[in-house]
């Protein structure tokens, strides 16, 4: 198996644990902390703050890394092993589902940002674009002493 396939494949199995890890989080088995936990660890995940920044040299990522992975484990830890077993199920049978909306959705946003783009298109164009004319005058110095007098 080449590295690419490797890599694919590692990628579909990380966005399957995370729906079952979503699921779970909404499953009314779930107690309270985990749910608390899961919610924490995806809103460090998704969050632009760090408690290392990225650009940091190694040890930006490293809290990507390593801090991540051990509080996902930690919150598997706390939910009851019937629960996840459901929520893997679940998250399996979706799987197409999800595709379907995940199209949806980067069409949705890339509508947006070609949106964006030509609102601040329309809105730079006027500054850029001025005529001779509506140009400022030019300034006495400017001007050849002959012209002047």
């Amino acid at each position: 198996m080449s590295r690419l396939e490797n890599l694919k494949r590692r990628a579909r199995e990380l966005k399957r644990k995370i729906a079952a890890l979503f699921l779970a989080m909404r499953h009314p088995r779930t107690p309270w902390y985990a749910k608390l936990l899961l919610l924490a660890i995806v809103a460090y995940a998704l969050s632009p703050i760090d408690l290392i920044p990225d650009f940091v040299p190694v040890i930006g990522l490293l809290d990507d890394i390593l801090l991540l992975p051990l509080a996902i484990a930690l919150a598997l830890k706390m939910i009851p092993e019937t629960v996840i077993a459901e929520c893997r199920a679940r998250a399996v049978t979706n799987e197409m589902e999800r595709s379907r909306v995940g199209r949806f959705g980067a069409i949705f946003v890339v509508l947006l940002w070609l949106a964006l783009l030509i609102l601040a298109a329309s809105w730079a164009y006027p500054a850029f674009a001025q005529s001779p004319r509506d140009a400022a005058p030019p300034i006495a110095a400017d001007v050849p002493y002959s012209v002047r007098r």
